[in-house]
């Protein structure tokens, strides 16, 4: 048994090397250029009044080269895109209900054999007994009108609450984007928004449906575009809002069951702005945005599937492929995203590693870059206990950093494209955000879709005036591990 004990001073020392060679590596430029700019230093003091007039005319070339390139650079670098602020809609506690209430009420419409696995879904799903369902009638009997009362509950209580938070004014307001995978009726939920809040002519709107839950996300890259064009400085409010109610299915297939029992209310408002003004007043800075969409694979774009059961009834087919089908989307994005956040010292391990295993044929395991290095904070979809775990094993993330994720399935459910700024609302909450701090927020959606972005956090945001769905109850959370494995 000793022999096999871990010899803990070598891997202190192994640890103390990487940290080291990290160290090295991420700070090769300034040891390289701190000693070139000496030797110039030195070599300018030794030349006389005469010398340097004798190389006048070199010196006022390159300063005209000089500033060419800059005003260049200025003129043609993407304006910067800020994150004001966002808000999640928290429902009324009417609407809140418990995993026993809600296997009785589903006793009322489901035959046992469908009964018993929705209530072991539920038992091993990473819910808790808070979350929120659309119960206008019971037993979950949906209409029209049950979908639009949900869709204007949930996307006017974020919008209100975000307009409330920022004091701009919605008339200030010239894009809006809204995203609603299943419900998508006419006029459009983005039309809804102006008639509600009286917008001008001029306002922008676009209406994004059937994305999924990476959706949220994909509207971030689509303000972004648009912020970028715009020839005058402006604001885009994007409102990512899933209507279950629209999403339940009351048939026997369990492929299709499984989002009864995952998928719960919520839906989240973003303000962006291209404003430089509006640096000082924003919490987070756009960085990076990438998109991967597999839908060219059968698979993949199978995966996550509406369609009718033999009996006519609609619902969404989750596959037992999912998971890998996920695994595969999120290594595809993150070979793009890595070169953009990584340091130097992962992507050179993560490239010599490469090299031995597909030019010398060297039988080892494939380098995972350490993603810690790159992000302070992450905001995993929470679309389930299963993918979770699959993506805390797969980025080799402690259970501090999944905390966020975990703790949103468990008081809200899985909210669909908002459920990332539930991830982010919990972060702000407990005090974490300090400035200066690097977020990565992924989403996935069916096509089969993953996405990233990142952000950085442009203050230190101050968890006592920070007024968000956690702030109330952050003190009870986390809960334990039992808690979720109950």
């Amino acid at each position: 048994m000793a022999q096999n004990a871990p010899n803990y001073a070598q891997l202190h020392q192994i640890k103390y090397v990487k940290l080291v060679y990290h160290y090295l590596i991420s700070n090769a430029i300034y040891l390289l250029i701190v000693p070139i700019l000496v030797a110039m230093l030195l070599h300018l003091s030794t030349l006389t009044i005469e010398d340097l007039m004798n190389h006048f005319t070199m010196l006022m070339s390159c300063s005209t080269l000089v500033v060419f390139l800059a005003t260049v650079y200025l003129m043609s670098r993407p304006r910067n895109v800020y994150l004001v602020d966002f808000s999640c809609y928290k429902p009324h506690e009417r609407f809140m209900m418990s995993k026993q209430l809600t296997i009785e009420n589903m006793s009322k419409i489901f035959d046992d054999e469908s009964l018993i696995f929705q209530k072991k879904i539920l038992e091993r799903s990473g819910l808790g007994d808070k979350t929120y369902i659309p119960i206008d009638t019971i037993p979950f009997k949906y209409t029209f009108s049950s979908y639009l009362n949900e869709a204007e509950e949930g996307i006017f209580g974020a919008i209100d609450d975000l307009l409330a938070k920022t004091r701009v004014k919605i008339r200030d307001i010239g894009i809006i984007i809204v995203n609603s995978s299943l419900f998508n009726p006419s006029p459009s939920l983005s039309s809804m928004i102006v008639n509600h809040y009286k917008l001008g002519v001029n306002v922008i709107t676009y209406n994004l449906g059937g994305m999924g839950c990476s959706a949220g996300l994909i509207s971030v890259d689509l303000a972004n575009r648009l912020l970028q064009g715009q020839a005058n400085d402006t604001y885009a409010l994007i409102v990512s809002a899933e209507i279950v109610s629209r999403g339940f299915y009351i048939g026997k297939q369990r492929s299709r069951l499984l989002p009864n029992c995952l998928f719960r209310m919520g839906s989240s408002a973003i303000l962006l702005s291209n404003r430089s003004s509006d640096r000082r007043c924003s919490k987070y800075q756009l960085m990076h945005v990438v998109r991967t969409h597999n839908g060219a694979d059968d698979r993949a774009y199978r995966c996550v599937y509406q369609e009718e059961d033999e009996d006519g009834k609609k619902g969404v087919s989750l596959s037992k492929d999912l998971m890998a089908v996920a695994g595969e989307a999120l290594k595809t994005n993150i070979t793009t995203l890595g070169p953009l956040v990584l340091p130097m010292s992962e992507q050179l391990l993560f490239f010599a590693s490469l090299i031995a295993r597909k030019v010398f044929k060297r039988k080892m395991k494939p380098y995972i870059p350490d993603f810690k290095m790159a992000f302070e904070h992450f905001c995993i979809h929470a679309g389930g206990r299963a993918v979770l775990d699959e993506l805390q094993k797969n980025l080799d993330l402690p259970e501090f950093l999944m905390e966020p994720s975990r703790m949103t399935l468990y008081r809200f459910g899985n909210t669909s494209s908002s459920s990332i700024w539930y991830n982010l609302a919990h972060s702000e909450a407990k005090g974490r955000i300090k400035k200066g701090d690097r977020v990565w927020q992924i989403g996935f959606g069916s096509g089969f879709k993953c996405n990233s972005v990142v952000w950085r956090a442009l203050r230190t945001v101050d968890a006592d005036k920070e007024k968000n769905p956690w702030t109330d109850e952050i003190q009870d959370f986390p809960v334990h591990r039992s808690h979720l494995d109950a």
